[in-house]
């Protein structure tokens, strides 16, 4: 696919086409990473670590556990 790269402030623009967005997993907003080589721009995305909150409220009733005791005390452990 051809696309045409754009003046952007001092810097230059590329638009992704939405299908290979989507194929590459990114939205507005997604971090990538850019390299050169080889004479190629090479756009790869960045797979981002959802949030701590995210991904506790994910957890059901059936999936959490309580406290396990594998051992007695020792050293500083003892509080």
């Amino acid at each position: 696919m051809e696309t045409t790269i754009k003046k952007w402030g001092n810097s230059l623009g590329l638009r992704i086409p939405k299908y290979f967005a989507k194929q590459a997993g990114v939205k507005d907003g997604s971090l990538v990473d850019i390299n050169i080589g080889d004479d190629k721009i090479i756009i790869q995305a960045i797979q981002q670590e959802e949030p701590l909150d995210v991904l506790l409220d994910r957890i059901a009733p059936y999936n959490k556990h309580g406290e396990i005791e594998t051992d007695e005390s020792i050293g500083n452990e003892i509080w």
